[in-house]
């Protein structure tokens, strides 16, 4: 319940000052992902860090270590169409799993800037996806 009041608190700031409040955590940049619940339907957004891989955006989906899955990667697994706002900035994108050696490369680049996600890869026995979100066209 907490960190859905932390994290309702952080999109309505992140809105209202175009990321200038809440753009960036623990010196990485962060962006509003807006997915579509896979059961209700309603659009649902989250503030995650990210990192640029040329026109691309980078996301983990660890939810800090935890057993399962954040509820927008499973939303975006339904339907990998979303929104994202990286500060003032609004667009829509298509979601993809990576897989592989880009994985592995892209998992680096995000660790590179948030060593954590080490320590949540260690706590937990699940493989935490690393999501690219590619800007859609048409």
């Amino acid at each position: 319940m907490l960190q859905q009041v932390m994290s309702s608190t952080h999109v309505f700031f992140y809105r209202i000052s175009g990321g200038r409040i809440g753009g960036r955590i623990h010196k990485v940049n962060v962006l509003l992902l807006t997915t579509t619940g896979r059961k209700t339907g309603r659009r649902r957004t989250t503030p995650v860090l990210y990192v640029r891989d040329g026109n691309r955006l980078v996301i983990v989906a660890s939810n800090s270590g935890r057993r399962r899955d954040p509820s927008w990667w499973m939303n975006l697994k339904h339907n990998p169409i979303a929104m994202v706002q990286v500060k003032d900035v609004k667009q829509t994108v298509y979601a993809q799993r990576a897989i592989g050696s880009e994985k592995e490369r892209l998992w680096q680049l995000m660790t590179g800037v948030y060593p954590a996600y080490d320590d949540y890869l260690k706590k937990t026995d699940r493989d935490i996806p690393v999501v690219v979100l590619m800007p859609k066209t048409s």
